[in-house]
Order: C-alpha cells, then sequence, then structure tokens
C-alpha cells in the first residue's frame, strides 16, 4: 500500500514540470513556423493534423503583427511613410488590423462549414496567424533599414515589402486549402465568398452599433427631458 502511494507520488507532475513542459511546447511551436512558411503544404497539413502549432504561438505571431504595424507607422523614414506621428492612437492602429481579421477567420469558418470544409474555428484561426510570419521577419527589419536608405534606393525597400505581403497571401491560400481538404479552385472561390462574407459581417456590425448608438441617445435625452420638466 505505501509503495503504491509512493509511486503515484512520484509519477505525479509537480508544478514547474508543467511549466517547463509548456515552454518547451510553445518554444517548439514557434519554431514550427519556419517549418510552414518554407515548406507550407506539408506544414499546415502538419500544423493543424499533427498538432505542430499552438494558439499560444498564434496568439503571439498575431500580437507580433499588431505591434510591428504600429512600430511601422511611428519608427519608418518619413520618405517612405506619411503617418500623423502625433494624432496615432496605438489601440485604433491595432484594432484596425486585428477587427477584420477576427471577422476574416469568422467568414471563413462560417462559409466553408456549410460546404464540407474540415477545419474549425480553432485550426482557421491558427493558420492564418501562422500565414503573417513573413511579414513579421520581413517589416521588423526594414523598419531600420528605411532610415539607412534615401529616396532614390526606395525601389528595393518597396519590393521587399510587397514580397512579404505576396508570400502572407500565398501562405493563407495554402494553408486554407490544407486546412479545409479543398482544391486549389475550390480554395479560391472560398477565398472570394469569405472577403464578401467579412464585408458583410462588417456592415452589419457598423449598422448595428449605429442603431444602439441612435437608441442611447435618444434615452438620455428622453431622460433629460423628464428631468428638466420635473424641476
Amino acid at each position: 500500500m505505501n509503495t503504491e502511494k509512493f509511486t503515484s507520488k512520484s509519477t505525479t507532475k509537480t508544478g514547474p514540470g508543467r511549466t517547463t513542459t509548456w515552454l518547451n511546447r510553445y518554444g517548439q511551436s514557434l519554431k514550427y513556423a519556419l517549418h510552414v512558411i518554407t515548406h507550407p503544404f506539408d506544414g499546415f497539413w502538419d500544423l493543424i493534423h499533427e498538432k505542430k502549432g499552438s494558439i499560444a504561438a498564434a496568439n503571439t505571431f498575431l500580437a507580433l503583427f499588431l505591434l510591428i504595424r504600429v512600430l511601422k507607422l511611428i519608427a519608418t523614414n518619413f520618405q517612405f511613410i506619411m503617418a500623423p506621428i502625433q494624432h496615432i492612437n496605438v489601440f485604433e492602429e491595432m484594432g484596425s488590423l486585428l477587427l477584420p481579421f477576427l471577422v476574416l477567420c469568422v467568414a471563413n469558418w462560417a462559409m466553408t462549414t456549410l460546404f464540407e470544409g474540415k477545419g474549425r474555428f480553432r485550426d482557421i484561426y491558427m493558420g492564418m496567424c501562422y500565414a503573417l510570419v513573413p511579414y513579421i521577419i520581413i517589416q521588423l527589419p526594414m523598419i531600420l533599414v528605411s532610415n539607412m536608405l534615401t529616396f532614390e534606393e526606395g525601389s528595393f525597400y518597396s519590393v521587399l515589402l510587397n514580397f512579404s505581403v505576396i508570400w502572407c497571401v500565398f501562405l493563407v491560400f495554402v494553408g486554407l486549402m490544407e486546412i479545409h481538404d479543398y482544391g486549389p479552385g475550390k480554395t479560391f472561390i472560398f477565398l472570394i465568398v469569405t472577403v464578401v462574407g467579412a464585408g458583410v459581417i462588417l456592415f452589419l456590425m457598423l449598422v448595428f452599433f449605429s442603431l444602439l448608438s441612435d437608441a442611447f441617445a435618444f434615452f438620455v435625452s428622453f431622460y433629460r427631458e423628464i428631468v428638466f420638466r420635473l424641476n
């Protein structure tokens, strides 16, 4: 009996042990992004079906993407980007990218669920986040490089920035194709459907919040009118 207790205690994982295991898993999922962006067909398949990725790593890539967008507006040489630094709101800038990104994930999940798409929302979100890695890798050092270039050398700067965006779009295409197990043609069609669906969702959200704002303003004015008449 004592031996069984001793054995059960010795095999139980401690708190620090769990933390170490999670950190190892997190580090491996971050490192795996390099394989995903260089071998996207195998990479995205293993990312989802072989559990090589993690939500924690996906959140990290998304956070870095948003951070680099803000840094790009603030620290890029004024010759290559015109941004009113004194009027930049960090949270608004991040929200202007985060909201459409999440809406695209929701739209793709909603549309593909109706047409035998195999990807869960978790898989779509993770794949889209991993597809942002080229943007992070290329655009972050280019912020520094932009301050070392003259305006005449700007073509080199523009080519690399455009290349990072094209690479990300290609990874999104391949990632969704592998996640949903679609062919190239069907994936292309559903990319267009996803963009249209995201536009509809954003429009409905704007209408909803506009109506909500009008209703709130009406009740506030109604309340003030009552208070004024009672006084």
